[in-house]
């Protein structure tokens, strides 16, 4: 059984079993007929994944792998804000008729800032930090700038990731503020698995450990009846992970660069509504 799906499994029944419902309350979702978007929710999942061991994706459903990189590469290298420059469509909700999502997630990491070393962006920073300075304890990129949210499209959800180098091992966490379990959850964990390998290869190190950590962990009203079916099914092993191990240049990857090798989900002819 893969370990991505025995913690989402363990996840979902928690928050079934064991959560709250916000049907009392006004909410900002809403469905594409208009209805609110209710949820029920667990606060504060902490989730570990140790790359070493096998990548988490879900075999229960297949995650798209290809599109989840596009996104990735969309915001971490190519550092846009705008949907014309991805691939897919998963932003079309959120954009304004020239295709923006506003000062929003990649443009927030393209910002320059002054350092002694010179000008750099966050991810430049995080480059320079794990080639130069592996013992730093501060090596983090944080999205959430209060100064340009109100000219966001949307919060961001996956906001800061702190890295963390133990030996020769690359280790980070992943915090999260909001989760939408069934649409989102392995999308993210998968991104940021990918992520880890990047910066680890370029940097010289080994992939260690992913820790995701989610405050408001919640299932959709409409998704009950989807997870509930996906909990009857049973995992199958995990693929394994492929990263071209000749690029050594953060900005040289591509959606080519990586594969899975016997990724065989389980069936799942489900469509997901999303709140928007």
């Amino acid at each position: 059984m893969s370990r991505a799906d025995e913690i989402f499994k363990a996840n979902c029944r928690d928050i079934l079993e064991n959560g709250v419902w916000d049907t009392d309350l006004a909410v900002r979702p809403h469905w594409e007929d208009g209805t609110p978007a209710h949820t029920v929710k667990k606060f504060g999942l902490v989730n570990r994944y140790n790359l070493q061991e096998e990548f988490p994706i879900l075999t229960l459903r297949r995650t798209y792998f290809k599109t989840c990189i596009d996104e990735l590469l969309w915001i971490w290298q190519q550092k846009s804000n705008n949907i014309h420059d991805l691939r897919g469509h998963i932003w079309d909700s959120w954009a304004d008729e020239n295709g923006s999502i506003g000062k929003a997630y990649g443009y927030q990491l393209s910002v320059k800032h002054h350092y002694p070393e010179g000008d750099m962006d966050q991810v430049d920073r995080v480059l320079y930090d794990l080639k130069h300075n592996p013992a730093s304890r501060r090596i983090l990129t944080n999205i959430y700038n209060f100064q340009d949210l109100h000219e966001m499209a949307l919060y961001p959800c996956a906001y800061s990731m702190t890295f963390n180098v133990s030996g020769r091992t690359l280790n980070a966490i992943l915090n999260q503020r909001s989760q939408d379990m069934l649409a989102a959850n392995n999308w993210n964990v998968v991104q940021y698995a990918v992520l880890v390998h990047m910066l680890a290869q370029v940097s010289g190190l080994k992939a260690g450990e992913l820790v995701h950590v989610i405050a408001d962990a919640h299932i959709y009203d409409r998704h009950v009846p989807i997870i509930q079916k996906m909990l009857e099914k049973e995992p199958r092993p995990a693929p394994k992970f492929v990263i071209d191990p000749t690029v050594t240049d953060f900005y040289r990857f591509t959606r080519d660069s990586f594969s899975l090798e016997g990724y065989d989900p389980q069936p799942f002819e489900d469509k997901i509504p999303v709140a928007i």
